[in-house]
């Protein structure tokens, strides 16, 4: 297959600073505001530019937009958010969830999964170190929709759902899965965010020892 080079498009204009600092886990979608297929390419180009080992280029997406396929995805969503708690946790439902867990809040989008009006599911082709040579796309995906004004979550799923996940979309057996993002307007703001600080979560020289800030 031929390559192609691709110029960095206008609607990217927002700072890199700005798209980084202001993104955010957005759990809430609009279903009413679908995004154009400009819009998707332009998203998806920005993956393609990211780094990638022996430029093999891995990564591979899957763009859902029938509302119908979005509707039987996110009952399997459903079902594999609570799973994993399940596993890990024993929870099977939001009366389960302690008042003060960080799980609150992403438990919204085990029932928001259905009103996405995008998601892109995102395999590799190869195996085992695939994933960091897929990965830096994910993040150019997750800033191109951010630099868009459009809002974007990663999150996973369970081996509960993959065989019928991959039933439903004819994915081929050899990929592998990476993660599920949902797309869409944002049912409220970007940022700001709080973080804890990085001279609290790095290590200068040796682990344990504080950077000079």
């Amino acid at each position: 297959m031929n390559m192609v080079r691709l110029d960095s498009p206008p609607e990217l204009a927002m700072p890199i600073g700005e798209a980084m600092f202001s993104q955010r886990a957005t759990r809430r979608l609009d279903p009413d505001r679908p995004l154009s297929d400009a819009q998707l390419q332009i998203i998806l180009n920005a993956a393609s530019k990211a780094p990638n080992g022996g430029n093999a280029q891995p990564a591979r997406y899957l763009v859902i937009r029938d509302s119908d396929a979005i509707c039987e995805f996110g009952k399997l969503y459903f079902e594999a958010w609570w799973a994993k708690r399940r596993d890990a946790y024993g929870w099977t439902s939001k009366a389960d969830i302690p008042e003060n867990s960080v799980y609150r809040l992403p438990a919204l989008l085990a029932d928001e999964m259905i009103n996405a009006p995008t998601i892109i599911l995102v395999y590799s082709e190869q195996s085992g170190v695939a994933a960091s040579s897929t990965f830096p796309g994910v993040q150019n995906l997750l800033l191109a929709a951010r630099a868009l004004g459009i809002g974007s979550v990663l999150t996973t799923l369970h081996p509960q759902v993959m065989d019928r996940v991959n039933a439903m979309f004819e994915v081929p057996e050899e990929m592998e899965f990476h993660c599920c993002i949902p797309i869409g307007y944002p049912r409220g703001t970007f940022g700001p965010t709080s973080r804890l600080p990085t001279s609290a979560t790095t290590s200068w020289d040796r682990w344990g020892q504080p950077p000079p800030w």
